[in-house]
């Protein structure tokens, strides 16, 4: 079964691009795959603290993870799958991609705003082309209702 890989932050966008991907994992006989990078800088901390701190944003993460997956499952049919990871953000998307061969898009939301379309988007647009997988950007201002139309 084909995945849709969507990564699960705490943008504006991500909204859309976990739409996007159980839409159109629901239309394709598909899956999706939520994945979830924890940065490394946020423990370097004392052993303890960081451990304490990387619990806790697991647990952030993991209650994140079940609103967009409560939404799935009632709206789509879809019951996707979390994957949390530790690193650098490009780094860990690129591994888990190599690593699961049933991943078969990397789905990114769009900025906005006039910073731009984000970090993730900004870097992976620009290896696009040598990336094992297609990409899809999904604009983070489209409706919902567009969203509709395009799936």
């Amino acid at each position: 079964m084909r995945k849709f890989l969507v990564v699960l932050d705490d943008s504006r966008e991500c909204l859309n691009a976990m739409r996007f991907a159980a839409m159109r994992a629901a239309k394709t006989g598909g899956g999706v795959q939520i994945l979830a990078v924890i940065p490394p800088e946020d423990f370097n901390h004392w052993i303890g603290v960081g451990d304490l701190m990387r619990e806790e944003a697991r647990e952030r993460i993991e209650a994140h993870y079940e609103v967009f997956a409560k939404w799935m499952r009632d709206r789509q049919g879809i019951d996707p799958e979390l994957v949390i990871r530790e690193g650098e953000a490009v780094a860990e998307i690129l591994d888990q991609i190599r690593h699961d061969p049933d991943i078969g898009v990397l789905v990114l939301g769009a900025g906005a705003d006039k910073k731009g379309p984000g970090p993730l988007v900004t870097q992976l647009s620009k290896t696009a082309g040598s990336l094992p997988v297609p990409l899809t950007v999904v604009p983070g201002s489209l409706s919902k209702e567009g969203l509709e139309a395009v799936c």
